[in-house]
């Protein structure tokens, strides 16, 4: 993979720090943009959108024979809208607590990854050459962005201990694995997927907390506004992770 015709190929891009910030902001502009489609379409509708503009982005990522950052990058936020519909729908639609759906899609997320390595050998992001490891990565991602959303949600409203302090703590242990990896010299791909996971949580515990009314705790900016601040950023580092792309690809 370190090859140039490993990295020729390759489907996911870089992890660097630009990454995480990016993913994390997409946790949030998912969390805040799903509530607000919600609320001005209905559940249904609003559903209905996200699915479509989930399968539309992610046939264009499997379409496509390398990593494109615009693609890749508009494929997460629908993931990321969509996620948070899945989860929300699993709480208020059909009725099921929090923690109970923590539990179902930890254990989702789990069967995923164990049949991921089961059939390629590693759980490495590294590898995404193929259309299988593709499939699987992609079932990984929306698998933990659904995760992340019902834990955020279980710690924030179940728990009671708010949006903000939910972001702080997770803020705190999303530096577990980065000090393991680093520091400790633990699995890579274990910090890795752990971090990930825990994006998520803490995007949208702070989106939550800037687009909540001030009566739920939050600053109450708008679920509206705090989305659309959150979407120009986003796409203002993606727009420079193309930018630094093109600088370093080999010229043909």
């Amino acid at each position: 993979m370190h090859g140039a015709a490993g990295a020729a190929f390759s489907k996911v891009p870089e992890v660097t720090a630009l990454f995480w910030v990016t993913k994390v902001l997409t946790t949030g502009m998912g969390e805040t943009t799903s509530d607000f489609l919600a609320r001005v379409l209905g559940p249904v509708a609003a559903g209905a959108i996200g699915l479509l503009g989930l399968v539309g982005l992610l046939a264009l990522q499997f379409r496509s024979t390398r990593y494109s950052v615009w693609t890749y990058w508009s494929a997460i936020v629908m993931v990321s809208v969509f996620g948070t519909m899945a989860a929300d729908v699993v709480h208020v639609v059909a009725g099921i607590p929090y923690a109970v759906s923590t539990v179902a899609f930890a254990v989702v997320l789990t069967v995923v990854l164990v049949a991921w390595y089961r059939s390629e050998g590693t759980l490495s992001i590294h590898s995404i050459r193929t259309r299988r490891r593709e499939t699987y990565y992609w079932a990984t991602v929306l698998t933990t962005f659904a995760l992340g959303t019902a834990v955020g949600d279980l710690t924030a409203g179940s728990l009671h201990l708010g949006y903000f302090s939910s972001g702080v703590m997770f803020a705190a242990l999303i530096a577990v694995p980065a000090v393991g990896g680093l520091v400790l010299r633990l699995d890579a791909v274990a910090a890795f997927w752990t971090a990930y996971v825990l994006t998520r949580p803490l995007g949208a515990s702070f989106a939550d907390w800037m687009g909540v009314p001030k009566a739920r705790g939050g600053l109450g900016w708008g679920t509206g506004p705090v989305s659309l601040v959150l979407t120009v950023v986003i796409a203002l580092l993606v727009a420079v992770l193309a930018a630094g792309r093109r600088r370093t690809r080999p010229a043909r």
